[in-house]
C-alpha cells in the first residue's frame, strides 16, 4: 500500500524549517519550534492543535495548506502539534455507537455513512464507540459539517474524557474514510 507523506513548515506559506513524515507524530515541536503551514504530498492525515492527538482536529488530503488558521477555523490555535497518518482500508467497515459512556444506553451498528444520527437512530447523544473495521470521521453536525473527530479501530469508552474532541461536541453524522481520500 502506498504511504502518505506530509511536510510541515514553521511559518505560513511553506516558509522556515520543515519536517516531513509518513507516520504518526505525537509531538511536532520535537522537530520544529512551531508549525503554521503544511503540504500533503500523498495520502490523508489528521492534524491536531494539541500534542498527543488532542483538541481540534482536521482531515487534510493531498494539497497545500498555506495557513493553519484558515485551515482549522479561528478556534484553532496558531500551531499544529500532532498528526496521524490515515492508512487506506480496503475491507468492510463496521462500528458500534453508544448513547452513553462505557458502551451504555442505546447501541447501533454502522457499516456505512450516516448523514444524520438523530434522524436515523433517534439517539439523543453518542458518547462511546467500538470500531471493529475501517477508519471513520465523526462530525458535529448532520451532513458531515462542523468540527470532526477521527476514529481508528479500537474501543472509545468516553469521547469527552479522552479529550479527543471538544468537550461540548455532539455527534451529528459519521462517515467512512474511503480510498478516494
Amino acid at each position: 500500500t502506498k504511504m502518505g507523506r506530509i511536510i510541515f513548515y514553521e511559518d505560513r506559506n511553506f516558509q522556515g524549517r520543515s519536517y516531513e513524515t509518513s507516520s504518526d507524530c505525537a509531538e511536532l515541536t520535537s522537530y520544529l519550534s512551531r508549525c503554521n503551514s503544511c503540504r500533503v504530498e500523498s495520502g490523508c492525515f489528521m492534524v491536531y492543535e494539541r500534542s498527543n492527538y488532542m483538541g481540534h482536529q482536521m482531515l487534510v488530503r493531498r494539497g497545500e495548506y498555506p495557513d493553519n488558521q484558515r485551515l482549522m477555523g479561528m478556534s484553532m490555535s496558531d500551531c499544529i502539534r500532532s498528526c496521524r497518518m490515515i492508512p487506506m482500508h480496503r475491507g468492510p467497515f463496521r462500528m458500534k455507537i453508544y448513547e452513553r459512556d462505557n458502551f451504555g444506553g442505546q447501541m447501533y451498528e454502522l457499516m456505512d455513512d450516516c448523514d444524520n444520527i438523530m434522524d436515523r437512530y433517534r439517539m439523543s447523544d453518542c458518547q462511546s464507540a467500538n470500531v471493529m473495521d475501517g477508519h471513520w470521521l465523526m462530525y458535529e453536525q448532520p451532513h458531515y459539517r462542523g468540527r470532526m473527530m477521527y476514529l481508528r479501530p479500537g474501543e472509545y469508552r468516553s469521547f469527552r474524557e479522552m479529550g479527543m474532541g471538544p468537550t461540548d461536541m455532539r455527534i451529528g453524522s459519521i462517515r467512512r474514510i474511503m480510498e478516494s481520500c
